[in-house]
């Protein structure tokens, strides 16, 4: 499991409560998770409602 992922469960978020927060739609977040797309730099940033680090969105993982 990415960090993506991980972090986004962690924050008890679903993906569209997410997208909803970084404003984007859910299928982003979905292809963040699948590690078929990155967000831009820009959105990094906002993924602080993860509360997390930056580099922890680009580790794996156990799945929990």
């Amino acid at each position: 499991m990415n960090g993506f992922s991980y972090h986004r469960r962690k924050a008890g978020l679903t993906q569209a409560e997410a997208a909803d927060l970084l404003g984007v739609d859910q299928t982003a977040v979905s292809s963040w998770e699948c590690g078929k797309k990155f967000p831009r730099s820009s959105k990094l940033l906002h993924i602080a409602v993860y509360r997390c680090g930056v580099e922890d969105l680009f580790r794996e993982y156990p799945k929990y």
